[in-house]
């Protein structure tokens, strides 16, 4: 549908009535879709009603799995437009329910709700419908900046309902616009995106971004993209447990391939990468953010380790130093286990003296960790703060055997950076 956008003009379509044909239409879908899920006797779902804004626990089948939500996915919201049960599978699966129909498409409707507990909406001549007859979105096609300027997101009558944006001529700068000039609005105000990358771009615009994206896909794939994206920004609003170590041993150790990695952002004092020698304990090692007598503050470099050093990465994941590289993403953290993923842009390999880090917990005075770093002023470790909250960075090359140092501890067995359970002796 075209939207006809003249000056002055209000953009958003005020309350009317539905014309009577489409109504009748929209009425004899639902009647079928209701009679078809009362003949499901056999369909048991253990779960409560779940509404467009509201997410609780999903079923599919008889199992019932609950849907942990971070601070990132509580503000943004998906909707799903596809004709792909593998597609709608996935995305319930995550806990996305609402999915967008034509009038047509009642049947279709119907037989997704044998298999899960969804929410459909059906479109109609650039508005949205849930079952009740209630309009529940309003779409706007968009193709040209004039159109985007006049873009109004209020309603006369101030209704609260959600606004969708179908950006005909796909660019970053008009959803960056869009993402601004939504900023103050009282709606939801979701874009309509034909891939993952879109959708991020729609969700992340001007940091802000959007308060939700309309996923119109039949690749899975693009379902599986965003389902990660959302576990990786989710997991990021989960503080880390570092736990405190006492440096048992100091040794130089001699030459070896050591890694710089250059972030596409800049870190503060306290921040870094965790990076250890065994994935079992990861040592964080700050930023080159502080001023030295000797070389000028690069905020945005670790200095991390040897190619062999496993570096923390998202999704709970680890990888080998040497593996890194423009482009991939790793976790940057604070002294507090604060943490954040952090683009790479480059990765230098360079010949340095190295010197070997090695350390325990009192809690814990069998297991060795270790790590091995440049031996160079610039290289520190963050120790472990003070009631206050106040921390302090200790140079490689002043650390000594006693001193105290922050240590995440996870699991040491990996399979291709995945933690697993197996017996393993690393020393």
């Amino acid at each position: 549908m075209s939207l006809p956008f003249s000056s002055g003009s209000l953009v958003t379509v005020a309350a009317s009535t539905t014309p009577l044909r489409h109504s009748q239409t929209r009425l004899a879908s639902w009647q079928n879709y209701a009679e078809i899920a009362k003949q499901n006797d056999n369909h048991k779902r253990v779960a409560t009603h779940l509404s467009m804004d509201h997410k609780s626990t999903v079923t599919m089948g008889s199992s019932v799995a609950p849907i942990s939500l971070g601070t990132f996915e509580q503000s943004k919201r998906v909707w799903i437009w596809t004709e792909s049960k593998q597609v709608m599978t996935a995305a319930v699966e995550r806990g996305w329910i609402t999915f967008m129909f034509s009038p047509q498409q009642g049947p279709l409707a119907a037989e997704w709700s044998l298999s899960a507990l969804i929410d459909p909406v059906f479109v109609e001549e650039g508005e949205v419908f849930n079952s009740e007859n209630k309009r529940v979105a309003t779409i706007f096609e968009v193709s040209t900046s004039d159109e985007l300027e006049q873009l109004q997101f209020e309603s006369e009558n101030g209704q609260r309902e959600n606004v969708i944006i179908n950006l005909l001529d796909w660019q970053i700068i008009p959803a960056e616009n869009i993402v601004a000039a939504s900023l103050e609005s009282r709606k939801t105000v979701f874009a309509i995106s034909k891939s993952f990358s879109e959708a991020r771009v729609f969700l992340e615009a001007l940091e802000q971004g959007l308060g939700g994206v309309v996923l119109k896909v039949e690749d899975i794939s693009d379902v599986l993209e965003l389902k990660d994206y959302f576990d990786r920004r989710s997991e990021s609003s989960k503080p880390l447990s570092l736990t405190k170590a006492t440096i048992t041993r100091v040794k130089v150790a001699g030459m070896g391939d050591r890694v710089c990695v250059d972030l596409c952002s800049l870190m503060r004092p306290g921040e870094g990468l965790l990076v250890g020698s065994f994935a079992r304990g990861l040592f964080l090692v700050q930023s080159e953010c502080l001023k030295s007598n000797y070389i000028a503050s690069r905020p945005f470099r670790v200095n991390a380790g040897p190619v062999h050093a496993y570096v923390a990465v998202p999704g709970g994941k680890t990888c080998y130093l040497s593996e890194l590289k423009a482009g991939k993403e790793v976790i940057v953290v604070d002294q507090n286990g604060h943490q954040r993923s952090a683009i790479v842009g480059r990765v230098k390999i360079e010949t340095r003296p190295l010197i070997l880090l090695e350390a325990k917990r009192d809690s814990d005075n069998e297991t060795l960790y270790s790590i091995l770093l440049q031996n160079v002023e610039t290289v520190a470790l963050v120790c472990p703060g003070e009631e206050n909250g106040e921390f302090e960075t200790i140079p490689v090359t002043s650390l000594t055997a006693g001193d105290e140092v922050l240590l995440r501890v996870q699991g040491g067995a990996r399979h291709t950076g995945i933690e697993i359970q197996e017996f393993i002796v690393e020393n």
